[in-house]
């Protein structure tokens, strides 16, 4: 089975979002800043379970 998932991508896909909706008036900046910070720990938290490879037990 490929895994074919990219954090990268998601996470700038996620902050374009999140972009979008300020600049279009749907975020204050304040609320912006706070999306931003949870974000950053969301995709901290997601490499840290990523992180490694599978291994079969022995």
């Amino acid at each position: 089975m490929t895994y074919n998932f990219d954090p990268n991508r998601w996470y700038e896909n996620e902050k374009a979002a999140l972009k979008a909706r300020y600049q279009a008036g749907e975020l204050s900046a304040q609320e912006f800043e706070a999306a931003i910070d949870d974000l950053d720990r969301r995709y901290d938290e997601m490499l840290d379970r990523l992180d490694g490879t599978y291994q079969i037990p022995t």
